[in-house]
Formats: structure tokens, sequence, C-alpha cells
């Protein structure tokens, strides 16, 4: 009784991993979305960077397919529980030669733990001539006074010539004597 016990323990810490990484995929991209289904989009983002799809024996079109397969008719979402079955298909393609148990860990096993990375997100480029440009300590003149010490820009506050709305006009010698002499 003992080492089913223990089994069963650690098959459902195993899923609540599995279920962790399914709502963080699941949330990714959409700030709308509950965590409770997954687009096609995130099914296939998942597959892609936990290993699932290998692109030998698992390609994408065999991740489309199998997620339309396994999906409700008409829904462009898939429940965790649909998401399980679809890891049931995916498995025996993805290890060959594996009992369905132990084929399905491996992949569970690819899964648990995993978060969505932000692959190809853009990153600031320093290259060639822009690393100089954007250096504000090397900045002379009226452009050095827009920076603080730490080289933040100070916004509008940083620049000197704001302009006068005071309705008279600039270098006026009189400004606000109209009142005095009527």
């Amino acid at each position: 009784s003992a080492p089913s016990l223990l089994t069963s323990f650690l098959h459902s810490n195993k899923m609540s991993e599995v279920e962790n990484a399914f709502r963080k995929f699941a949330i990714y991209g959409d700030t709308s979305a509950s965590g409770n289904d997954m687009t096609g989009k995130n099914f296939s983002k998942m597959c892609k960077e936990c290993g699932v799809m290998d692109g030998k024996a698992v390609t994408s079109t065999d991740i489309d397919i199998i997620f339309n397969k396994v999906k409700t008719k008409g829904a462009r979402t898939i429940t965790f529980a649909e998401f399980q079955q679809a890891m049931k298909e995916l498995c025996s393609k993805r290890f060959k030669g594996k009992s369905p148990e132990e084929a399905l860990q491996a992949v569970y096993g690819l899964i648990e733990g995993k978060e969505p990375g932000s692959m190809g997100a853009t990153k600031a480029t320093k290259v060639g001539g822009v690393e100089r440009l954007t250096d504000t300590s090397k900045y002379t003149g009226s452009h050095k006074e827009r920076f603080d010490e730490s080289g933040k820009g100070k916004g509008l506050a940083g620049r000197q010539d704001l302009t006068d709305n005071s309705g008279y006009v600039g270098a006026y010698k009189g400004a606000g004597t109209y009142d005095q002499t009527h």
C-alpha cells in the first residue's frame, strides 16, 4: 500500500506542476485570460518551449492537428482536461518505444515547472554609433542641461525656453501694469 500511496502523491504533485505550467502559458500574451483555457497559439508555444515539439517526431503541424482534434467543436480554446488528452496523443509520437504511461510521464517531465519565455522580444540595440549617441554623459552645451546626474531626462523642466503664456509680448517692460493705469 505504501508504494501506491507514494506514486499517487508524486502523480498529484507532478500534475499540479503541469497544471501551473498550463495556466502560465494559457494567460501568456492575453491580459483578459483566466488561465482555465488555452488558445492554439499558446498551446503551440508551450509545446515548442518545453521541448514536446522536436521538429522530427512531433512537428508544428502535428501540434495543430492534435489541438483541433481535442478541442470541442466550434471552440477556440482547450481546457486542462482536453490538454491532458492532447498530451496522451502527443506522448506516443514524441517517445516512440516507451509504454504509454512512461511516455506520458516523460512528456509531463518536460512541461512541469516551465513558464513562457519572452523569446524574440525586442531588445534595446547598442550597436555602432547608437551607444555613443545615447550616452548622456558626453552631451555638451544646452543638451547637457536636459539630464540629471544619473543620465535620466528631466522632461519639460530640462528645457530652459518654456513659453510664457502671460499675454504680454516677450521682454515687455510694463508687464502687469495695465490694472494700475486703468
